[in-house]
């Protein structure tokens, strides 16, 4: 995400906004090193670089955040989009215990490992990626080529002498061959996949019809590399971990009561997140490659049973009418920010009617905000009273129907238990696609909605 084109804004004076400012003013509207943001996570940072997710958030901007907070140390920072753990991470390093909840398995998975305490002698590490390497070279010439048991997807990806590596090199992972250290070599591994990729693999789409030189041309280098990165990380980790320290991250739907279960009610003193955008940006598909590739998945069928349909609505492949239905019912629940939510769909409606093959945001927008509200309430349970909450969003405007979805949070958010203390505006969006004729002429924002309980 770039920070270019940055908004102005007016300076406030609520005590949220005060505690969110640098000393010579207002927050700055990038991190101080300008690192991670122009594409989500990290490719540098310890622990971002294990696998640049998309949707992530830039490890130095959560740091920042969280030193504007004025939270004591050990504090419960919350995250119910956890992602692949930065806002952990980043909590862990400022001495704050952390509980998040993310709702793809893989993902939830990256991100549990990450705040995972230092184990063992991590010499062992390197000796197991040397062994692997070793291995693959003498079964990798053994592997059949013609790949048969691959979805098309991942046979298209890769030049043949590659895949035969990675595949045995994950064969050789799921054997056991990597001993305590499997979920490190796996995301060693996949991330791994895009490095060496023949096709087009680039966030949020992969597309194996556009052949391309492979960033990296020696696979087991490139793994290799990874499971140095690695253990550099965890090196840097405090050894023993602090005993106040409480480190979580839960597989789970955060609209689910149930995902929140191991957090006492109350218990909890920030929280700092990245809602899902309105932006027809599909979550599950960003990671096809990697769920075909391990296995998690091995059709597109299956990869929207097992991720997509647990993620929030924030996209027209997700909708549908009966969703669509049960949601605007649910919104009857949050008062007069119902009906302009349902403004928003009509007026969505009237835009798709008019299209030939018009795509369905208006049954996007209720489901969406209904979700939403239901994080909200179960955030508002977690936190203590007067904890601040930070939510970095923006709006949209599919078909130039401008949808304010921070401000209209921000009246959800009203509706069970919290006050908005600031709305501010960081940066402009939708720049990349400027150019495009048909694309409409909404100047539209990322921006920090802050929150107190």
């Amino acid at each position: 995400m770039s920070t270019e084109h940055a908004l102005a804004s007016t300076p406030e004076t609520t005590p949220a906004a005060r505690s969110l400012r640098a000393d010579d003013g207002l927050l700055p509207v990038a991190p101080a090193s300008g690192r991670g943001r122009s594409h989500g996570t990290s490719s540098s940072e310890a622990f971002d670089r294990w696998f640049r997710y998309p949707a992530g958030f830039a490890s130095d901007y959560v740091s920042l955040l969280l030193s504007r907070l004025d939270i004591p140390g050990g504090s419960v920072i919350v995250d119910p989009f956890a992602g692949s753990g930065v806002t952990g991470t980043s909590a862990r390093r400022m001495g704050y215990s952390f509980f998040g909840i993310e709702a793809h398995p893989a993902i939830a998975e990256l991100a549990a490992l990450k705040l995972q305490p230092k184990q063992g002698n991590l010499d062992e590490l390197t000796k197991v990626a040397h062994h692997l390497i070793k291995r693959t070279k003498q079964d990798a010439t053994n592997v059949d080529l013609s790949f048969s048991s691959e979805t098309d997807l991942v046979r298209r990806c890769f030049a043949p002498g590659a895949l035969a590596q990675l595949v045995t090199l994950r064969e050789l992972i799921k054997d056991g061959e990597a001993g305590n250290w499997l979920l490190h070599a796996k995301w060693a591994l996949l991330s791994t996949l895009r490095d060496v990729a023949a096709v087009r693999v680039g966030w949020p789409y992969q597309n194996p019809t556009k052949a391309r030189k492979a960033r990296f041309s020696d696979v087991l280098s490139r793994f290799e590399q990874r499971l140095s990165w690695m253990r550099d990380d965890l090196l840097e980790l405090t050894s023993p971990q602090p005993k106040h320290l409480k480190l979580e991250v839960v597989h789970g739907d955060s609209t689910d009561e149930g995902s929140w279960t191991s957090l006492t009610n109350g218990s909890a003193q920030g929280c700092v997140s990245s809602p899902p955008y309105l932006n027809n940006f599909d979550y599950a598909d960003a990671t096809r490659l990697e769920m075909y590739f391990w296995g998690d998945a091995g059709s597109w069928a299956e990869l929207c049973s097992t991720v997509r349909s647990k993620m929030i609505t924030a996209t027209t492949q997700q909708s549908s009418v009966g969703a669509a239905e049960a949601a605007s019912q649910q919104l009857r629940n949050y008062g007069d920010v119902a009906k302009r939510i349902y403004d928003v769909a009509d007026e969505l409606k009237a835009e798709r009617l008019a299209r030939k093959r018009g795509k369905e945001y208006d049954r996007v927008v209720p489901d969406y905000f209904a979700a939403i509200a239901k994080v909200l309430t179960n955030l508002s349970s977690a936190l203590e009273p007067g904890a601040p909450v930070v939510w970095l969003i923006g709006d949209s405007a599919p078909y130039g129907v401008y949808v304010d979805t921070p401000s209209i949070i921000a009246e959800l958010a009203g509706q069970v238990g919290f006050t908005t203390e600031d709305d501010h505006p960081l940066r402009r969006r939708g720049q990349r696609w400027a150019q495009n004729a048909t694309r409409h002429q909404v100047e539209l924002s990322e921006r920090l909605l802050t929150l107190r309980r």
